[in-house]
């Protein structure tokens, strides 16, 4: 089966702008609120995030950090391979601060949940809200659910749903599905 364009080039901004609205109606001038990126591909998306919201309220500062949760995973001794982390930027602390975690793709909810523990390193935020750009329902191996999602899809444990950015050296910002 060939590969499947869930989220084409215009459908892709669309998305995002809709996500940088909701952001915005619950967290109105980001003042207690920061963004953090998950390495690698939800940086991507945050980035993206980030930098529309600017666009749409110039006024606000908006506190935006990166974290690697290589190290917090569950399944970090099992790996074969020898990991090798990413980096992790976040200038300020995170006390008492609302937190909107940023990933592309929700699979397991393993790697939010590494994000989860990581985040503690920064201090105990007031809240954190989860937000991806796709949310494979079906999949869930732990008990995560996003508050802000893209688009949700079904499919079958033999399929990838794979973000391309252009960012990385694609044609468009799209969402394929494809079959393993």
């Amino acid at each position: 089966m060939q590969p499947v364009t869930l989220i084409d080039r215009t459908l892709f901004g669309l998305i995002l702008n809709r996500l940088c609205y909701q952001l915005i109606e619950n967290h109105d001038d980001f003042r207690d609120t920061v963004i953090i990126g998950l390495q690698p591909r939800g940086v991507f998306l945050s980035d993206r995030l980030v930098d529309e919201l600017r666009r749409i309220r110039p006024e606000c500062t908006i506190q935006y950090g990166i974290l690697d949760p290589t190290f917090y995973r569950d399944d970090f001794r099992r790996q074969d391979k020898q990991l090798i982390a990413l980096p992790t930027e976040i200038p300020f602390s995170l006390e008492d601060r609302r937190v909107i975690l940023v990933d592309d793709v929700l699979y397991t909810g393993r790697t939010i949940r590494a994000g989860l523990e990581g985040l503690l390193e920064y201090g105990r935020p007031r809240s954190v809200e989860l937000l991806v750009l796709i949310d494979r329902r079906f999949t869930r191996e732990l008990p995560i659910e996003p508050m802000y999602v893209g688009r949700s899809v079904d499919s079958y444990d033999n399929q990838k749903v794979r973000v391309l950015w252009k960012k990385e050296g694609h044609k468009n910002d799209e969402v394929m599905l494809i079959n393993e």
